[in-house]
């Protein structure tokens, strides 16, 4: 069973300046799991704890990007600087997927109306 913790929590007014988009693949470049963005924060929103108990420790000032991890039933919190584009058009599998998206439209997928928790 999925459960969400305060890491995967959204509250924020927006992303400043992101280089994915809500709907957009992509790829860890550490991990090498193929995702899926489904919401993301201008700055890490996480708690310092989950922060420190994080492996590799990225800038917290730059977007962060909450993933649906493919194949999974695993979310992700990254750090921009931890993903990178992916090209591959599969069909992603993940439990969540329709229940915040609502079908794929030139490469991305579209994000319906269910907030992300936390998110207003």
């Amino acid at each position: 069973m999925f459960r969400w913790n305060d890491a995967f929590i959204a509250n924020d007014d927006g992303p400043k300046n992101p280089r994915f988009l809500v709907g957009q693949r992509v790829k860890h470049a550490r991990y090498h799991y193929q995702g899926l963005i489904v919401a993301m924060d201008s700055k890490f929103k996480a708690s310092e704890s989950w922060y420190q108990k994080n492996t590799t420790q990225p800038n917290k000032n730059q977007p962060w990007y909450h993933v649906l991890v493919h194949g999974s039933s695993s979310v992700t919190y990254a750090a921009e600087t931890s993903l990178k584009p992916d090209p591959k058009d599969i069909e992603f599998n993940h439990p969540l997927l329709k229940l915040f998206f609502d079908g794929k439209k030139e490469g991305f997928y579209q994000r319906n109306n269910n907030p992300w928790p936390g998110h207003h």
